[in-house]
């Protein structure tokens, strides 16, 4: 990707869209462009993370493991983030992240992005508007899926 199409494209990435001009160019030069062909782990749940991926194209499906069973959490796609919680509380991965498809994607380091927080504080906004978003799309899968039993009386 050229510069100016990596900015176009991150302009259109929620977390970082309230960024200038000037920290946009920034955000393009520290974001190293990689391709990963389908089904490969970018990372596994309980490792460290050291950078997160916002997707260009392609798919990535989150996956958790409840006792010893995979369970699929999300399938995300374009303009979508992964691996941004353990460089946020420098806990290990959370979950594993799977490619889905052949994916392009956008690697920004831990040290990158921290910088670019504290630089750019409004995009830790950003981060939790997509925090949010994910709880409330889970809350209301989860809602869907219970089953209430019923009480005869």
């Amino acid at each position: 990707m050229l510069i100016m199409e990596k900015i176009l494209f991150l302009r259109s990435v929620p977390i970082l869209q309230n960024l200038k001009m000037s920290e946009m160019a920034y955000v393009a030069e520290i974001a190293k462009e990689i391709e990963v062909p389908k089904g490969i782990v970018l990372f596994h749940e309980n490792e460290i993370g050291d950078c997160l991926y916002i997707v260009v194209s392609g798919q990535v499906e989150v996956i958790k493991t409840f006792e010893h069973k995979e369970k699929i959490l999300a399938v995300l796609g374009e303009k979508e983030c992964v691996g941004e919680m353990s460089i946020l509380d420098d806990e290990p991965r959370s979950a594993t992240v799977k490619t889905n498809t052949n994916v392009f994607l956008l690697k920004i380091t831990n040290d990158d992005f921290k910088e670019l927080i504290n630089e750019n504080p409004e995009i830790a906004f950003g981060v939790f508007k997509m925090f949010t978003g994910r709880i409330r799309k889970n809350q209301v899968e989860s809602e869907t899926t219970t089953v209430i039993p019923s009480i005869s009386m």
